[in-house]
């Protein structure tokens, strides 16, 4: 078996990557890193960082055109700003739609692209880190199971049954993804997750925000800080 892992550089990819290590080894794991127009690349170079730590391949995929239409607050030709309060509180006023910083599609987009990828690579699953929380509320609706599902059914069609994709922490908090990944003595000292590009972290974006109560549920200090 092997995989190919969408890899952010953040905590719940980063876990996914380290999860897909020690199932199939590093020889047969491949990271894929993909930039899509955001506002740093503190991500990627994360990416680049963990997938340096595992000793596994990286790949890097620009898909940045694709996203030139959108005013998502996550892209660097935005005007908006990131919203420095928790996705909980974002939904409280966005009528049921996804948050501001959600990318339209991303995650379809991200998928089909590394099915072609994976295909190519010889790979038989995809792996990618999506969690409950992010899907609570519609927030992100491609982080959801049911959006996995879907796309696992299109994937597997569309390449004849020969790759899959798994979404290991699609019913789990994100606090029980780092609570997985300190089991696996996964690095998390060397990921980022801020939506801003600064030296440090905010701490007040929703992911910041996010980030840090997961360590705190699970009693432990963020490395990254």
């Amino acid at each position: 078996m092997k995989a190919l892992v969408l890899s952010s550089g953040g905590v719940d990819s980063t876990t996914c990557l380290g999860l897909a290590v020690d199932k199939y080894g590093s020889d047969n794991v491949i990271a894929l890193a993909i930039t899509y127009g955001q506002r740093h690349t503190k991500e990627i170079e994360a990416a680049k960082a963990v997938a340096a730590y595992y000793h596994v391949e990286m790949l890097h995929l620009d898909l940045t055109p694709i996203f030139q239409y959108s005013d998502c607050s996550l892209l660097s030709h935005s005007d908006q700003a990131i919203p420095e309060e928790s996705y909980a509180e974002q939904l409280q006023h966005s009528d049921g739609k996804p948050v501001s910083t959600y990318v339209p599609f991303r995650n379809g987009l991200f998928l089909s692209s590394a099915a072609s990828i994976a295909l190519s690579k010889g790979c038989d699953v995809i792996y990618y880190g999506a969690h409950s929380d992010d899907a609570a509320g519609n927030a992100y609706p491609d982080c959801s199971e049911v959006f996995k599902n879907a796309m696992n059914q299109a994937i597997y069609e569309g390449s004849g049954h020969q790759l899959k994709v798994e979404a290991p922490f699609v019913n789990l908090t994100k606090a029980d993804v780092v609570k997985k990944g300190l089991e696996l003595n996964v690095p998390y000292e060397l990921t980022w997750s801020c939506y801003e590009g600064g030296e440090k972290p905010c701490g007040k974006c929703g992911t910041c925000i996010d980030r840090a109560k997961a360590f705190a549920a699970n009693g432990v200090a963020d490395p990254a800080l």
